[in-house]
């Protein structure tokens, strides 16, 4: 199968919004070298966000709430064990993705790891973990209840999964190598086409969110364990059906046209690489520091300049802490240096 053809042209507003995304992932790259333990806490957020999110767009019934206490191993009984078997699974996949996404090679038999890893918990799957599906299936559209209100297309049958399952991983490899196409086209097409497919018998609409967060780390857009793809889906969820439909129903036709899942991805995209960059603005700072370098942060708000040696004397910083913190926070465009030498001084921007 050939996917270029749907990628071809591209309507201008969303090549603006790739910009616009590809803008802020530099403005990161360039002011995120953050307090290791700030960014830690961060990411434990998003797991336990991303978790309760990924598994209630499917109908699962716990809050971000339980899943934190599951986490920390408090007992939850009142919920079916599915929803438990499920969080878990997902919240340990999420963790390694995190965690090792370079080290984790694009290829069918990862991606059927993966769902292996994913259903690992859960009972009831236990015979077709990581294996594709052997009859057919349908993707249902979920309500805020966790009930079915109706079929949104077809999937692919049980006999063709394997043939389409390794097109598409072939094409999306070579593209995703040769980068003639832009890498977030590449991964849109991918996840449209494999929810599209369907490949396995259960669980595919959550390793599709699993492979977003493998495949933007792997592109290079680093914020991404830090701000919730899974949330944003969750907040747009009929907007989410609606896109996969309309373009779900074009891709057997003629004229595949993906316009209206790219639009919906792309926006979810941007939405997040806005909300890592407020990350860094003022109003967040004191997550992303340490308690010694929000000290020296905290003085240069009370006076109009000072020296390293003078920050270090009145917080009782020691001087290489203060150099560092002030290292930091030029970084992040929050003070700016006058001056050179011995007569440095630095400044609130």
């Amino acid at each position: 199968m050939n996917y270029n053809k749907r990628i071809k042209n591209i309507p201008q507003n969303l090549w603006a919004i790739i910009n616009q995304i590809d803008e802020l992932k530099g403005q990161w790259i360039g002011g995120a070298k953050m307090n290791p333990q700030a960014l830690g806490r961060l990411k434990r957020s998003v797991l336990v966000t991303s978790t309760g999110a990924s598994t209630r767009i499917e109908g699962a019934k716990l809050s971000d709430e339980d899943i934190e206490k599951m986490m920390r191993g408090l007992s939850m009984q009142k919920f079916a064990n599915r929803d438990k078997q499920e969080a878990l699974g997902y919240f340990e996949l999420l963790n390694n993705v995190f965690d090792s996404a370079e080290k984790i090679p694009f290829s069918e038999s990862s991606i059927q790891h993966l769902h292996k890893e994913l259903l690992k918990y859960v009972e009831k799957d236990k015979l077709h973990r990581g294996k594709y599906k052997q009859t057919e299936n349908k993707v249902e559209m979920i309500d805020e209840a966790g009930k079915s209100v109706g079929a949104l297309f077809d999937t692919t049958p049980a006999w063709l999964t394997p043939k389409e399952m390794l097109e598409l991983v072939e094409w999306t490899k070579e593209a995703l190598i040769l980068k003639e196409i832009h890498l977030l086209l590449v991964i849109a097409n991918f996840l449209v086409e494999f929810l599209n497919i369907h490949p396995f018998q259960d669980g595919n609409g959550r390793l599709s969110r699993v492979l977003t967060n493998l495949l933007m780390l792997q592109a290079g857009y680093a914020y991404i364990p830090y701000v919730s793809h899974e949330k944003l889906v969750e907040e747009n969820k009929a907007e989410y059906y609606i896109a996969l439909r309309r373009s779900q129903k074009t891709l057997k036709t003629e004229n595949p046209n993906i316009v209206p899942w790219l639009e919906f991805f792309l926006n979810i995209l941007l939405n997040q690489a806005k909300q890592a960059i407020e990350l860094l603005s003022k109003e967040n700072i004191e997550k992303l520091l340490s308690p010694k370098q929000l000290a020296v942060w905290e003085y240069l708000n009370q006076v109009l300049e000072a020296t390293p040696g003078e920050i270090s004397k009145k917080t009782k910083v020691a001087r290489p802490t203060v150099s560092q913190a002030l290292d930091t926070l030029l970084r992040l465009k929050k003070v700016e240096r006058i001056g050179q030498g011995r007569t440095t001084r630095y400044k609130k921007k």
